[in-house]
């Protein structure tokens, strides 16, 4: 699976509370990555939900929609600034769902690998070698 990351892709590995972004530093088959920064629901601000919350979502389910929404928010505005080419996306089934749902297409064009699979409190190296099986 590495062969498909491109050397300074950027890496998202997130659930519905906080996720962090890597950056793949090898030209090699072996992916080596490299944190970026971390983000928690405090680190972008106080944007909640738009719209109604369905009468069946828990205020639990509400704020992780949220985070994922504005992770993807988040993407785009580094896609936008030309901090990426290639994306790779790292979250629990959940989450991923609904990151790539929010996602705007011209992100979702970068994506070149995802994986449904909580990684967010593995270390650097766990993750390296879920990439590389």
């Amino acid at each position: 699976m590495s062969d498909r990351i491109p050397k300074n892709a950027l890496v998202l590995v997130a659930d519905g509370g906080k996720a962090m972004l890597l950056r793949n530093t090898s030209a090699e088959a072996v992916v080596r990555l490299q944190e970026v920064s971390r983000i928690t629901p405090d680190t972008l601000g106080d944007q909640g939900p738009s719209g109604a919350q369905p009468p069946e979502q828990s205020a639990k389910q509400t704020a992780e929609a949220t985070f994922a929404k504005r992770i993807s928010q988040t993407l785009e505005q580094m896609h936008q600034q030309n901090q990426f080419e290639a994306l790779v996306l790292i979250a629990d089934p959940e989450t991923l769902g609904q990151i790539r749902a929010a996602l705007p297409r011209t992100v979702e064009e970068r994506v070149v690998q995802s994986l449904a699979k909580d990684l967010t409190n593995h270390t650097t190296a766990e993750i390296e070698k879920a990439l590389s099986k």
